[in-house]
């Protein structure tokens, strides 16, 4: 009778394998027509777009700038959450929670997040917030305070981004008639 040495269980698909394991890692890949030629919809839009020299306004290279930044940074009203370190970086807003480590990052919007929890070390200055998904998974992220005594700081500030933006299934199923 043979026996196996080890354990029986599979190994995970982790980041470190699939980094489309991590939801807001990557983002999505456009789904491909079935036939492989692409859509003679996508193309013709794309040439109207394309506007011709001779009818575009002249505008400054200021005012094109600050268009810009108006419209990617929609400015929210709220308290923000950011924490970081040399290696680290953990920002929760109105947007969600991003975390990064080194150059890998994540985001998680508010309705993918199943739990936050945070740990502080016993006799170090690492502090660490783990996002937990419905799906049970964890990403974890530890931040090296200045002083132990910023970890008060870190969770008070944290607590009140968590009770402004994240809401508990009960309480939404409370406020449902």
């Amino acid at each position: 009778m043979e026996q196996r040495i080890g354990s029986s269980s599979k190994p995970l698909e982790t980041a470190a394998v699939d980094p489309a394991a991590i939801p807001g890692l990557t983002s999505p890949v456009p789904a491909e027509p079935e036939d492989g030629t692409p859509d003679p919809v996508e193309e013709t839009t794309s040439e109207a777009e394309a506007p011709e020299d001779s009818e575009t306004p002249e505008t400054s290279d200021a005012e094109t700038e600050t268009s810009e930044v108006e419209t990617e940074t929609p400015e929210a009203e709220g308290p923000v959450f950011e924490a970081s370190d040399r290696r680290a970086k953990i920002i929760a807003d109105h947007s969600g929670v991003r975390l990064s480590l080194d150059d890998q990052e994540c985001e998680f919007r508010w309705d993918e997040i199943g739990a936050v929890e945070t740990e502080t070390s016993r006799f170090g200055k690492r502090f660490t917030v783990t996002v937990h998904t419905p799906d049970r998974r964890w990403y974890p992220v530890e931040i090296e305070a200045k002083a132990k005594s910023q970890h008060a700081e870190w969770e008070t500030d944290l607590d009140k981004v968590l009770d402004t933006y994240f809401e508990d299934e009960k309480e939404v199923e409370e406020s449902a008639p």
